[in-house]
């Protein structure tokens, strides 16, 4: 029968640290520009086309696909 040998590992050892899952703010804050977009795109194109650069300029800049919720 073999030897178990159990290495402890420190508690701030980045080897061990757990990755979380992605912060249900940010993704409900993506959620929430894309449909105002939308709104904004349905009840007047030309009327609200100033408003929808904007929101589509912050989301392309601030939400990108590489960002991750914890490096703001």
């Amino acid at each position: 029968m073999g030897k178990l040998v159990i290495i402890p590992a420190l508690p701030g050892s980045a080897r061990h640290q757990r990755k979380s899952g992605p912060d249900p703010r940010y993704v409900e804050g993506q959620r929430l520009l894309v449909e105002a977009i939308k709104y904004l795109v349905k009840t007047g194109r030309a009327r609200n086309r100033d408003a929808v650069e904007l929101l589509s300029e912050h989301v392309r800049t601030r939400f990108r696909m590489s960002d991750s919720p914890l490096s703001t």
